[in-house]
């Protein structure tokens, strides 16, 4: 079983999670609103901090201000699991088998304080 663990952001579709909790019963896939995640509205920097201490790779469809946010939590000393940032160009399917190849063939600590854009399969 893999030590990763996903967060979506409230802008990723609630079929992401159905769909890779149908195909992989095991997986911890969170979406921001959850009971225990980040509520709704919560700002970048605090997912990513919340992402740090709960030890959970955020997964988004925000190309345009997560990258600066990362970089201003790294440059503070902070970390991440990791983030994968999705692909516009993708079909549902295709980013989901994406992210159980991820999740079925790596180990967290590869992504540790990166920043992925799908596919990193290619």
């Amino acid at each position: 079983m893999s030590d990763i663990r996903y967060l979506l952001d409230e802008n990723v579709h609630p079929l992401y999670r159905q769909e890779l909790l149908r195909r992989e019963p095991l997986m911890v896939v969170w979406r921001v609103g959850d009971v225990s995640a980040p509520p709704e509205s919560t700002l970048d920097p605090e997912i990513l901090a919340w992402c740090e201490n709960h030890a959970f790779v955020l997964v988004t469809n925000n190309r345009k201000s997560i990258p600066p946010h990362l970089q201003n939590h790294l440059a503070q000393g902070q970390h991440v699991p990791g983030i994968f940032v999705m692909n516009a160009d993708m079909s549902i399917g295709e980013t989901i088998e994406e992210l159980l190849l991820i999740w079925g063939a790596s180990d967290a600590a590869e992504y540790h304080d990166t920043i992925w854009f799908l596919p990193v399969s290619s």
